[in-house]
């Protein structure tokens, strides 16, 4: 299976978010062919989520719902638990989506 370079994915996901009315903005840049993507959903009540690409049994991409591992619901976990992986990982992509519904935006399966 060909992965798309990250900075490519990074676009089309933040454009999918905009066609459908809510924003998203990129936190930190990483490496445009294959940083890895952290995805984080304000729902703009104090409350989000977080999101890690991974691999299932099949070898496909899939995304890990981090509230399954205690990061979440509250923000201040989310961005507590960003931080720290900024700090370990450079070539990270950091994508913060604004939405009162939640909604990630990913067609990736998601895992808990």
């Amino acid at each position: 299976m060909v992965r798309l370079p990250s900075k490519l994915w990074v676009e089309a996901l933040i454009r999918t978010v905009e066609v459908a009315g809510s924003s998203a903005f990129v936190v930190q840049k990483g490496d445009a062919e294959r940083g890895d993507t952290l995805i984080k959903v304000s729902r703009l009540d104090g409350t989000a989520a977080a999101y890690t690409p991974s691999t299932n049994l099949e070898g496909e991409r899939v995304f890990r719902n981090l509230l399954a591992q205690g990061v979440g619901p509250d923000e201040a976990s989310v961005d507590a638990y960003i931080k720290r992986a900024r700090s370990r990982d450079s070539d990270l992509w950091v994508v913060e989506i604004e939405d009162r519904e939640g909604r990630h935006f990913l067609t990736e399966d998601i895992e808990d």
